[in-house]
């Protein structure tokens, strides 16, 4: 009995795996969604939030920091730059994807880089 619940712990505590290192973003990924963070043509969120690395950073929006730990899942995060009217009906932040300003791939590109800060 207690080598089948010794063996049945080893497989449990060795199949469970935090987060795998291929879910991270590239590095190409990382500043291709800065890119889109930082060009007014795109996402420009630089209008309107401090971001670490932005020059001119607007203060109408919250800074951009420690968004793993304001948005553990991403997904949240995601949703949020899709339509933030859905959580916050009077904001004034544009709903990126609902509008079609950015494409989903695009989208993709600024969670990778937003959730990384």
């Amino acid at each position: 009995m207690r080598k089948i619940l010794t063996l049945s712990l080893l497989v449990f505590f060795t199949s469970v795996q935090p987060g795998r290192a291929d879910d991270a973003p590239t590095a190409e990924a990382l500043e291709r969604g800065k890119e889109i963070a930082f060009t007014r043509a795109k996402g420009n969120c630089l209008a309107c939030h401090l971001i670490q690395g932005g020059e001119l950073a607007g203060n109408y929006g919250p800074p951009l920091l420690l968004m793993k730990t304001r948005f553990p899942d991403r997904a949240d995060l995601r949703a949020q730059i899709w339509d933030a009217s859905v959580r916050e009906p009077t904001t004034r932040m544009p709903p990126y994807g609902r509008h079609r300003i950015l494409t989903e791939d695009e989208i993709d590109l600024l969670v990778d880089f937003i959730h990384s800060l």
